[in-house]
């Protein structure tokens, strides 16, 4: 199949304000693209683009004094299928993990691991080890927190959403990641692209979606505790160790957000 992926943001800003973007697909998907995947501005402005250190591809600019408009449009060929169920994915002790997943054991700016060592051992700890043992982390998550739009804070970490109970797609993303990493399993935070394709229409304005993946059986699986259901036409966007790493813009200065879109739709 395809889809057609986009997104636009208006920022006014009083003066020049420098910006770090990361609203393109991912680099891994680059051969899936069917026509390019530019950023643009309007007015048009200097773009530079770097690969960060957990191998995302960031453009960075200066947004002028006003309103700014900067969108992304692309296709994409996707295979229509769901994201893979791999039951006998195993667990690997920590002395055999290879050395680039153990920065995704450790805590990070939304996860707390230190805080629930226990509580993760508590709930968890009977569970089967392996792919078993993440469905079930992500059962819990999906179970114990309500989903809203009016429960967002930038600043809401894993410790605070475990507590109020609420939430938006990040903080249920952030949950699990906590207590896979506190039960020695490597996960890390992912945004992208994820349009309501094969799953009900939303009645909601569609926003970029929050999930995570796992290191189980010598390889990165997906799972998503938000929706808790392998999904269709999910197109990564950039990963990291938490939202901190992935932030759609890092904006350096005062700043309002106009309008936010964002487009994932299957191509008829």
């Amino acid at each position: 199949m395809q889809i057609h992926l986009g997104c636009e943001l208006i920022y006014k800003c009083p003066q020049p304000t420098p910006m770090i973007l990361n609203m393109q697909v991912h680099h891994s998907r680059a051969a899936d693209l069917i026509r390019p995947n530019l950023l643009q501005t309007d007015p048009v402005v200097p773009i530079t683009m770097y690969c960060d250190g957990y191998g995302n591809w960031c453009s960075r600019i200066v947004a002028p004094a006003g309103l700014i408009r900067i969108s992304t449009d692309t296709l994409i060929e996707d295979q229509g299928i769901a994201e893979p169920i791999v039951f006998d994915a195993v667990q690997h002790p920590v002395e055999e993990l290879p050395e680039d997943t153990l920065v995704y054991l450790l805590a990070s700016r939304y996860c707390e691991t230190d805080l629930f060592t226990d509580i993760a051992w508590k709930l968890f700890g009977p569970t089967p080890l392996g792919w078993a043992r993440v469905q079930a982390v992500c059962d819990f998550v999906h179970q114990h927190i309500t989903f809203g739009y009016q429960y967002a804070r930038l600043t809401k970490t894993a410790w605070e959403t475990f507590h109020e109970k609420q939430g938006v797609c990040r903080d249920y993303a952030h949950l699990a990641i906590t207590l896979c990493r506190c039960l020695n399993i490597p996960a890390r935070y992912c945004t992208a692209y994820l349009g309501d394709i094969g799953v009900p229409k939303v009645d909601a304005p569609m926003d970029f979606a929050g999930s995570m993946e796992v290191y189980l059986g010598d390889r990165w699986h997906s799972f998503d505790p938000r929706n808790n259901q392998r999904r269709v036409g999910r197109v990564l966007i950039a990963r990291g160790r938490d939202a901190a790493d992935v932030a759609i813009t890092t904006t350096f200065g005062p700043h309002t957000l106009e309008s936010f879109q964002v487009l994932a739709d299957e191509v008829i």
